[in-house]
């Protein structure tokens, strides 16, 4: 009897004891997020010691857009970001924070080879915000509002979804300050074009210059907002496809635009449906006219000192008529239209895969990250803006204003730096 219990206990220990292995072991690791994206350290992973959480440097000092430089030798690590200059020397609790002396709880180590540093010491030097969530082991760091460039698309809606009134802070055509401080460029939504290339303010997907418009462009000015008149065309009807293989189509489209886009800072083409069913030839052959089109249009514009901007479909998107390298040859920038990639919101892989994608032929400076506001929320707007902060890009665009509560607007401006 006494074998058996004996036995009995062994086995009952042996298996609260594997039960309760793989929970500790996943309880050990700590998730680090930056602005909501994950931070990946590959084999060194993140510690805590002393009650202090030591990570990796590289890869958040990466993360972070923070130069960074070890000296081997005096076993010295420099940090540079904007404004900050960071020293912090293997096994010492005193780092230099713009060359004054500061006490660490815990000094940097190195351990497997890889260079760790005090988490919460480093992220605050470069102006972050740092949470720690026992519950789930995680790390959030959220990085200080950035200057980038902020587009917002301006069409018709109801008096509810009123772009002005989400804009200006009134209805029309009262205006205040409003929004403007985040806004830097409004796209206005006016302009279509024909098959023949004739200049439309009207179009059949429901585009059109609105009564009043002028007084749009006033406010504009009044306020310092840059200004784009938006061509918007779909290829469904193959309305594109006709415009692009005719040379005169072309031209009577490109000198109708010039004859508009004195009144405006800049084109927007929003040119949508591009290669869906073609491939090979063909597909070239239309990446090619549409090429040809907009350098055609951008050499006539940097005449008058307009840019001219391209609103895309994302690369990772079935639409494969974009040569977005030769495009962003000739255009000023590109946005990449991040979404309608099916669940909502926007799956953040996926517009990081865009991102990194559209990279790959265009500098990050020119390129927009498109997020589609009626699919976000306040908090799932934050990896999105990440994106652009993370990725040095040039901004971001919101299609639409009139549809942005004011819990995203607040959380825009903890985001973004205010122009």
């Amino acid at each position: 009897m006494k074998k058996i219990f004996v036995v009995a206990l062994f086995a009952i220990i042996l298996a609260v004891y594997i039960a309760v292995q793989p929970a500790h072991a996943q309880g050990d690791n700590i998730d680090v997020f930056i602005d909501n994206l994950p931070v990946s350290f590959n084999d060194v992973e993140p510690i805590i010691q002393d009650g202090r959480t030591l990570v990796p440097f590289r890869p958040i000092a990466e993360a972070l857009n923070v130069e960074v430089n070890w000296d081997s030798g005096s076993q010295t690590i420099n940090a540079l970001g904007e404004g900050v200059q960071v020293e912090l020397v293997i096994g010492s609790e005193t780092a230099l924070l713009n060359q004054a002396p500061t006490q660490l709880e815990v000094g940097p180590q190195i351990i497997a080879g890889r260079t760790l540093v005090p988490l919460r010491f480093f992220s605050s030097a470069f102006g972050c915000a740092v949470e720690w969530i026992e519950l789930s082991r995680e790390i959030k760091i959220f990085t200080p509002p950035t200057k980038m460039a902020v587009i917002g698309f301006y069409a018709l809606g109801d008096s509810r979804t009123s772009s002005w009134t989400n804009l200006f802070g009134l209805p029309y055509p009262d205006a205040t300050r409003g929004n403007t401080d985040i806004v830097g460029t409004i796209a206005l939504g006016w302009y279509s074009l024909d098959k023949d290339g004739n200049l439309l303010t009207e179009s059949r997907t429901g585009w059109k210059r609105p009564e009043g418009w002028e007084d749009i462009l006033s406010a504009a000015k009044k306020y310092t907002l840059q200004t784009e008149m938006v061509i918007h065309i779909t290829d469904a009807d193959n309305t594109i496809s006709c415009l692009l293989s005719s040379g005169d189509a072309m031209t009577r489209a490109i000198e109708a635009t010039i004859g508009v886009a004195g009144l405006y800072g800049g084109v927007n083409l929003d040119f949508e449906g591009l290669g869906l069913s073609q491939s090979g030839e063909e597909l070239e052959a239309v990446q090619q006219k549409y090429t040809l089109f907009v350098s055609m249009l951008a050499e006539k514009l940097r005449k008058l000192g307009k840019s001219l901007t391209l609103t895309v479909h994302p690369p990772n998107s079935e639409y494969k008529g974009y040569d977005y390298g030769k495009l962003a040859m000739a255009a000023d920038r590109i946005i990449i239209m991040a979404y309608d990639f099916g669940p909502k919101p926007e799956p953040i892989n996926l517009v990081l895969e865009a991102v990194e994608m559209a990279m790959v032929d265009v500098p990050a400076e020119k390129i927009i990250l498109g997020i589609s506001i009626p699919y976000e929320t306040e908090k799932s707007i934050i990896p999105k803006v990440g994106l652009a902060k993370r990725y040095k890009l040039g901004g971001i665009a919101l299609w639409r204003l009139g549809l942005i509560s004011n819990e995203t607007w607040s959380m825009l401006r903890s985001l973004i730096q205010a122009r």
